[in-house]
C-alpha cells in the first residue's frame, strides 16, 4: 500500500462499516501467519537500529488515545499504560534532559491477576528497580556524540530487559496470582526521537511510516514465528496443532506461568529493538492479539489514517479500531491504543464513491521490519 492509496482506503473502510466488513477472520489469519514467518525468520535476533535515508525528527507532542472492549470473553484481562509526558508524570523523580513519553500493554490469561499486578506496579519495575539510567548525556540523543549515545541507549535496553525479568520474579513471589496465570507485555518508551520497544508474547506494535505499516515487534508463537519454534523444541517443549506450547499456552514467552517455568522453555525475556523516528512517521498502533487476528497491519494502519483526517482525534482512532476488530467477528479481548506524532488536516467526511466495491476485500501487503 502505497501514500497515494489513501483516499481510496478511506472509501474502503467507510464503506466497510456500512456492510459491517464482509473479510472473513480466517483469511486475515492466514495472511498474517505468512507474514509473521517471514519476520521472525529474518529478525529474530537483531536489536539493530532501524536504518532510514529520510530526516531525523523529534516529536514535539505526542498525543495518544486508547479503547479496551472485553469482546466474547467473559472478563477482560487486558491492562494498558498511556503517558504521553512521562517528566510531568514521574515529576522529581525524572531526571533526563529530553521530552519522553511511556506505553505499555499487557494481555493477561489465565485471569487477570498477573496483567493487573503488573500495570499497579509498572512504574517501579521500570523506572526505580531495573537501573534505568538516570541522567541523559547533555544532548547527546540529539547530537553527533554517538559514543554517550549509543552508552545511554544500550543501559535503556538492559533496565528494560531486567524490568521484565523483575516482574517475572515478582509474579513467582506474589501468592495472590496463581502459577498458572500469566500476561504477555509490549512496552514502548519514547525519549527524544529515539524509540525503544521491548515485547514479549504477542502483543504487537505496528508504526505508520508515509502510509505504510511496519511492524516493528514480532509475535512469540510457535506456529507463526520458525526462530520461537526452534528455540522451544531445542529445550524439550513441543506444541500441539493448535499452535499451544506443551499444549498449554499459546505464547511462547509471558510473564508469568510459572507452572510452566521450569524447563525453562516459556521465558519471560524479551525482544528490545530501537529505532530512530523520522519525519515520515505519523503514528503508531499498539495492540493486542484480538485484534491482529482478524485485521492485517495495513488494514489498522489505513483506518487509523483515515480517521485522524476526519477528526485528528487519537482516542476515537482506537475506539474505532476496536470496533473495526468487533465487526469482523473478534472473539478475543481488544485494546487498542494509537500514538500520534504528528497532526493531521481535516478533511470533510464523503460518502464513498463507489457503494459496490470489492476492493476492501483485497488485503494489502504488509511493510515488515
Amino acid at each position: 500500500m502505497i501514500a497515494g492509496s489513501t483516499e481510496m482506503m478511506c472509501e474502503q473502510f467507510n464503506l466497510s462499516v456500512l456492510k459491517l466488513a464482509a473479510v472473513s477472520p480466517e483469511s486475515t489469519s492466514v495472511s498474517i501467519s505468512e507474514n509473521l514467518v517471514i519476520s521472525c525468520s529474518a529478525s529474530i535476533n537483531s536489536n539493530t537500529d532501524v536504518e532510514s535515508t529520510t530526516r531525523m525528527m523529534s516529536p514535539t507532542s505526542i498525543r495518544s488515545g486508547s479503547h479496551t472492549d472485553i469482546g466474547l470473553r467473559r472478563s477482560n484481562e487486558d491492562q494498558h499504560i498511556m503517558i504521553d509526558d512521562l517528566s510531568k508524570h514521574l515529576g522529581d523523580a525524572y531526571k533526563w534532559d529530553l521530552p519522553s513519553s511511556f506505553y505499555a500493554l499487557f494481555d493477561g490469561h489465565g485471569g487477570p491477576d498477573a496483567s493487573s499486578y503488573v500495570k499497579e506496579h509498572a512504574m517501579r519495575l521500570f523506572f526505580e528497580d531495573s537501573d534505568l539510567p538516570q541522567t541523559s548525556p547533555s544532548g547527546a540523543l540529539d547530537s553527533d556524540d554517538l559514543v554517550n549515545n549509543d552508552l545511554f541507549l544500550k543501559q535503556i535496553e538492559e533496565s528494560h530487559c531486567k524490568a521484565f525479568l523483575l516482574a517475572d520474579r515478582a509474579l513467582s513471589d506474589e501468592c495472590s496470582v496463581s502459577c498458572y496465570c500469566g500476561t504477555t507485555a509490549l512496552t514502548v518508551l519514547i525519549v527524544g526521537r529515539h524509540i525503544i520497544i521491548a515485547n514479549a508474547g504477542d502483543c504487537r506494535a505496528v508504526l505508520c511510516r508515509n502510509g505504510s505499516a511496519m511492524q516493528i515487534t514480532q509475535d512469540h508463537r510457535g506456529l507463526t514465528c520458525l526462530h520461537e519454534k526452534e528455540r522451544c523444541e531445542q529445550l524439550g517443549g513441543y506444541f500441539d496443532e493448535d499452535g499451544y506450547l506443551n499444549g498449554q499456552l499459546g505464547v511462547t514467552r509471558s510473564l508469568g506461568n510459572w507452572h510452566m517455568k521450569k524447563e525453562k522453555v516459556l521465558i519471560a525475556e524479551p525482544d528490545v529493538k530501537q529505532m530512530v523516528m523520522t519525519d515520515n512517521d505519523e503514528f503508531l498502533i499498539i495492540a493486542c492479539d484480538g485484534i491482529w487476528d482478524v485485521m492485517s497491519n495495513q488494514e489498522a494502519v489505513a483506518l487509523v489514517g483515515c480517521q485522524l483526517r476526519q477528526h485528528n482525534d487519537p482516542q476515537r482512532c482506537a475506539k474505532e479500531l476496536v470496533n473495526q476488530a468487533l465487526r469482523l467477528h473478534a472473539t478475543d479481548n481488544l485494546t487498542a491504543i494509537v500514538v500520534c506524532f504528528s497532526s493531521y488536516n481535516l478533511k470533510a467526511t464523503t460518502q464513498p464513491r463507489f457503494p459496490n466495491s470489492r476492493l476492501f476485500m483485497k488485503k494489502p501487503l504488509n511493510i515488515l521490519i
